[in-house]
């Protein structure tokens, strides 16, 4: 049976230290798929104006296409060139219910994710996408310092 891991990706240091965690372990596993995922934050209490919703759609296609190529597509190169199974994914919505139904949905034994450390008044109104993850993912979150 393949273990598959969900590598949470911020394009920061803290991501990579989620990849080579998460290497790691698939290399003390017999079958073993790691699955890079980048979530662009997106919230829908967030307000356009006419003019940005005509373009939305662009511009979603545009960030999805930048994350994929400068964050997804290089982390899942180095990890098959490293001998592993990987793939990527890169989706918008809330950093954490995202990451949990890319897990949910690919059959994800485990997330792995880096700790970002955000501060100030955005932190104490919404809490931080990692804490949110570990309090309400359905399947094991592990958090790399």
């Amino acid at each position: 049976m393949t273990v598959k891991i969900v590598i949470g990706l911020d394009g920061t240091e803290t991501g990579g230290r989620a990849i080579e965690f998460a290497k790691d372990l698939a290399a003390r596993l017999d079958a073993c798929e790691l699955l890079c995922a980048y979530v662009i934050e997106w919230s829908p209490f967030t307000f356009q104006t006419p003019e940005e919703n005509a373009t939305r759609h662009k511009r979603r296609e545009e960030e999805i296409e930048t994350a994929t190529s400068r964050v997804v597509d290089p982390a899942v190169s180095a990890l098959k060139e490293a001998g592993f199974t990987a793939s990527g994914i890169v989706r918008h919505g809330d950093v954490a219910e995202t990451l949990n139904t890319i897990a949910v949905n690919n059959g994800g034994a485990q997330i792995i994710v880096g700790r970002a450390s955000e501060h100030g008044f955005t932190k104490r109104i919404f809490g931080s996408s990692t804490q949110n993850l570990v309090m309400h993912a359905d399947v094991p979150v592990t958090v790399i310092g």
